[in-house]
Formats: structure tokens, sequence, C-alpha cells
């Protein structure tokens, strides 16, 4: 009887050792696409991988733990890919758009990340925008504020267009939805709303990335114009990777479909 209990613990170790929180992670982050928070339960993620509950939670102790974990792997993969050797603004746009693209990829990396602002991938973010403010001459006493702003920029959008995707649902053609939307705007009393019926023609044509990117461009053009802080570095505005028009900085913050 002592050898069989011997064997059989020395079974689960092993199963134990096989299963790694990279794995753990893997499938949570493929449970949380195909069927959102709500379908990432420990009885969900152990019939996937064919295990029981302790032997996940001998790597992950909880469900927030997981979150955070499989948020921050899907964050730092965006991250790392970014290209080395470019400029710093072309550093900071080129972190914002990854983030950018891998909140739309997976949408509740964006809810997640809203829940807890100073989780790992997070800060990961914030580190990589923020190494790179001392190289455009934004002064020490400045660099939580530039770096706050732009966090705060790339994970706002980025979420928002993601919840309106998620809101609106696949089965709703883009260009359909910001036609109508946009019709909707000109109808408005101009006089009450004149703004709002000045830009409907640029909300029915917009482009997301683009506009994501615009507003980047404008903080960095902001924090490197004269009036700001020890600014004065040139900073150049530079078409959207991918696109052949510099981003329009006129654009309005609009729902994204």
């Amino acid at each position: 009887m002592a050898k069989t209990t011997r064997s059989s613990e020395r079974s689960s170790q092993r199963r134990v050792d096989a299963l790694t929180r990279e794995r753990i992670v893997e499938a949570a982050i493929d449970l949380l696409d195909s069927q959102g928070e709500g379908g990432l339960t420990f009885r969900a993620l152990a019939a996937r991988l064919e295990t029981g509950h302790g032997a996940i939670q001998w790597h992950i102790a909880n469900k927030n733990d997981l979150l955070q974990a499989a948020a921050d792997a899907v964050i730092s993969s965006a991250v790392t890919g970014v290209a080395d050797g470019v400029t710093p603004p072309e550093r900071i746009r080129g972190i914002a758009l990854a983030v950018f693209d891998a909140i739309d990829a997976h949408p509740w990396v964006g809810t997640e990340l809203s829940r807890e602002p100073w989780q790992p991938a997070v800060l990961r973010i914030f580190e990589g925008v923020g190494g790179q403010l001392h190289a455009l001459g934004v002064p020490q006493g400045a660099r939580f504020d530039a770096a706050s702003t732009l966090l705060n920029f790339i994970l706002g959008l980025a979420g928002q267009y993601a919840a309106g995707a998620r809101l609106i649902g696949h089965a709703t053609d883009r260009q359909a939805f910001l036609a109508d939307l946009a019709a909707r705007w000109s109808d408005l009393d101009p006089a009450r709303y004149p703004f709002a019926h000045q830009v409907a023609p640029q909300l029915r044509d917009h482009d997301d990335r683009e506009q994501f990117l615009a507003g980047v461009d404008l903080i960095l053009a902001g924090m490197t114009a004269p009036g700001y802080p020890g600014g004065g570095v040139p900073c150049p505005i530079r078409p959207a990777e991918g696109t052949t028009k510099t981003p329009d900085a006129s654009a309005v913050n609009t729902p994204s479909a």
C-alpha cells in the first residue's frame, strides 16, 4: 500500500512539474479570447489543460493573479516586438501602436488594465514610454506628468475603441455604422452643436489607428513645444506605419465599430 501511495504521489508531482506557468497563461489567454472574462474559471482551465485545480494553483494562486499574468503576457509580447534603433518619438509611437493593436486583438486586456492601474503590464508601458523622455529633452520634474499623460491616453483610447467594437458587435459593418452616426451628427442643430456638425464628415471617414496615432503625436508635439518645461526639441510628425498620409490631428475622438 505504501509503495502504491508513493508511486501515486510521484505521478502527481510529475504532472505538476509538466504543467508550467507559461502553459497555464497561454490557455487562459485562449479562453479569454474565445469566451471573455466570464468564461475564465479554474474548472474550464483545468478541463482545457486536462489537469486538476490543485496543479494549476501550484503556479497561479487565484483568478486575479491569472488575469494579471495573461494581460502581462500579451502586453510584454507587444512591447518587446517594437523595433530598436529608432528615434525616441518613433519608439514611443511604436509602443503606443503595439499596445493599441494588442488591446484590439484581445479586448479583455483593456478592461483588466483599467481595473488595477499599476500592475506589471501597465508598468511595462509606463517604463517603455517614460524611458524615452530624457532623450526628448523633457526635464526630470516634468517626466512623471508627461509619461502619465501618454499612458492614460494609450490605455484610455485603446480600451474605449475595444469596448466600442464589442458593444457594436462583429455583425455590424463599421462603415455603415459610422455613416449612420455621421448622418445623425449632421442632422443636429448647428446652433447648439456647431463642432459636432462641422466634423461629422471626418467621423464618417476616419481611421481608428490613424486617429489614435494623431493623438500620440499631439502629446509628443506638446512635450517638445517651447511653452512646455524643457520644450523646444523637434518632434516631427510622421505618417502612421502602413498608411500613406499623416494622421489628421484635428480628428475627433469617436466610438469605434
